[in-house]
């Protein structure tokens, strides 16, 4: 069995929730949702889905438990919750913007607003998810923090940015000074290809692997289970 590209990103952010106990997921987007219900099924089964409102979930959406807002705000401020948000902007230490593109007082395009990112990011493990990888989401200064980078995270217990995601490949932060370094490439990819692609000079290893390759159950899980319709492919086109 061939995977794609799709199938690797899937398998790169289920990857961010590997081994991470009884905490809470909070994956937004599609591609993010499907990697923590996967993650769920796989090497993760304490992981804990949310529907967003009240309940904790199966992988197929069933309600599993009940989540009072008290408790949710328990795990959001106390580092037991693992977000995967999307990003418009992100800069080397992994700043992040949602609001808007220009200078905030005349932005030339409005978007979602800050919202919650400060919050996640300076309270528990945030990591990011972009399917088009360009220098107009990968830049040297995002216009507006709203998601906090390790360059602004001074004294923050839970701060941490595990990975960032892209269609091109997997992106850490560790490193000396906490810039983003090219962890893996989803095979089909080069390092030239994700140079060309980013606004700034990732740190790149000498040696940089692929992702890893999905096992055939997880393709299983993936095509027959979590997403048998393959609405995955229209995120990323592959």
């Amino acid at each position: 069995m061939t995977a794609p590209r799709s199938e690797y990103c899937v398998i790169a952010c289920a990857e961010a929730w590997r081994d991470e106990g009884e905490i809470l997921a909070s994956p937004m987007g599609l591609i993010p949702s499907i990697g923590a219900r996967l993650a769920r099924l796989t090497f993760s089964p304490d992981l804990l889905l949310t529907d967003g409102e009240a309940l904790l979930v199966r992988p197929d959406g069933t309600p599993e438990g009940w989540l009072p807002y008290r408790q949710h705000l328990a795990l959001v401020t106390g580092g037991r919750r693992h977000v995967m948000m999307g990003a418009s902007q992100i800069d080397r230490y992994g700043n992040q913007n949602i609001s808007c593109i220009g200078d905030w007082a005349r932005p030339k395009r409005q978007l979602l607003g800050v919202r919650g990112a400060p919050v996640n990011t300076l309270n528990n493990p945030t990591s990011y998810w972009v399917p088009k990888h360009s220098r107009r989401v990968f830049v040297e200064k995002v216009d507006m923090v709203c998601g906090v980078g390790y360059d602004h995270a001074a004294g923050a217990r839970f701060h941490r940015i595990p990975r960032v995601v892209s269609d091109l490949g997997v992106f850490d932060f560790d490193t000396p000074d906490h810039s983003m370094r090219l962890a893996s490439l989803h095979p089909g990819v080069t390092v030239e290809q994700v140079r060309e692609a980013t606004g700034f000079d990732p740190v790149v290893p000498g040696e940089v692997p692929y992702t890893r390759e999905p096992t055939v159950h997880e393709m299983e899980l993936i095509r027959e289970v979590l997403d048998p319709a393959g609405t995955r492919a229209r995120e990323v086109g592959a």
